[in-house]
């Protein structure tokens, strides 16, 4: 489907300028690409917002709870795509009711993350609620014949898996100075799978370009590789001093439901961390075959990649 006219919301966040990027790398395969972003954004990032608009992106400057300028920005566009974050999910449901009543014909929800209808488990987990009544909204109250979707379910993102998170050491992580990490796992040799933030917005791009009825109305559970956090271990050391680190450790995923019933219990805003985590242990990310095939394919980065971006990351400190 070339030639779509493109909204997209969150476009200056974290995840979102990764999707952003990815479909101006695509510029001359689509129409309009509009991005509607916040008068404090306008204010704060006003020489990147001008530098987008020489490259033929629109900037909307509106509030996202303004039903009108909702209305407006939506003229002419067909296609939407969310990248709000985990703390706005709940504001997509007016847009997602919006599009359905305009031009839209396609959403594409902030889903780049972990898969919220994994198992029968997920529908309880506590950090799946909100995006849960999205996929509610979409799947029984929206009609096909006003407005399909698709949900790009990426996983955890690979750059983020391997930081700790400080003061949480034991929900895992690398750190590259220390020579330290903790894996997760009993052994740390149980598969996960991971999406680098910019293979998000390659993925993002592929679905757009590779629009059919097996990729529309559906979850799209992709990846950038699977590994295990052994192999991450192995592949740091082999970039690194080539031998094996000294302080090396695991955290069981019994731990990590302690600590995660402790955080919640303690209203830690952080819990959310370790219930990700204890999910993606427990083989949340893991599938007999991947979506990538059904949007083309398109080439991702490797594990080695990514551990090569950390460490020079962290020796530019």
């Amino acid at each position: 489907m070339a030639g779509q006219n493109i909204l997209l919301f969150g476009a200056t966040g974290q995840i979102g300028s990764f999707i952003l990027t990815a479909i101006l790398s695509a510029r001359t395969q689509f129409g309009r690409v509009a991005i509607f972003t916040s008068p404090r954004t306008a204010e704060t990032k006003a020489a990147y917002l001008e530098k987008l608009k020489e490259q033929n992106v629109e900037v909307i400057i509106g509030d996202v709870e303004d039903e009108n300028a909702i209305k407006a920005a939506y003229d002419g566009i067909d296609t939407v795509i969310s990248a709000l974050g985990r703390n706005a999910l709940a504001q997509q449901i007016p847009l997602i009711r919006l599009a359905a009543s305009s031009s839209v014909k396609w959403f594409l929800p902030s889903e780049y993350g972990t898969d919220i209808a994994y198992g029968p488990a997920s529908a309880h987990e506590k950090p799946h609620q909100q995006k849960l009544k999205v996929r509610a909204v979409l799947e029984k109250e929206i009609s096909r014949a006003d407005l399909d979707y698709s949900y790009v379910v990426t996983g955890p993102f690979a750059e983020m898996y391997l930081h700790f998170t400080p003061g949480m050491e034991e929900a895992g992580g690398w750190d590259v100075k220390a020579r330290k990490a903790v894996l997760l796992g009993e052994t740390g040799k149980e598969r996960v799978s991971l999406t680098t933030m910019k293979d998000v917005g390659t993925l993002v791009v592929a679905t757009l370009l590779h629009s059919t009825p097996e990729s529309r109305n559906r979850p799209l559970c992709v990846n950038s590789f699977t590994t295990s956090p052994a192999e991450i271990q192995a592949e740091f050391e082999r970039q690194t001093t080539g031998k094996p680190w000294d302080d090396v450790s695991c955290t069981s995923v019994e731990r990590l439901r302690e600590l995660e019933t402790a955080a919640w219990e303690a209203g830690n805003p952080a819990a959310t961390v370790f219930t990700l985590r204890r999910i993606w242990t427990e083989g949340g990310t893991l599938y007999n075959q991947r979506a990538n095939g059904l949007i083309g394919e398109p080439k991702m980065m490797s594990l080695g990649e990514v551990v090569a971006n950390e460490i020079k990351r962290v020796s530019s400190l």
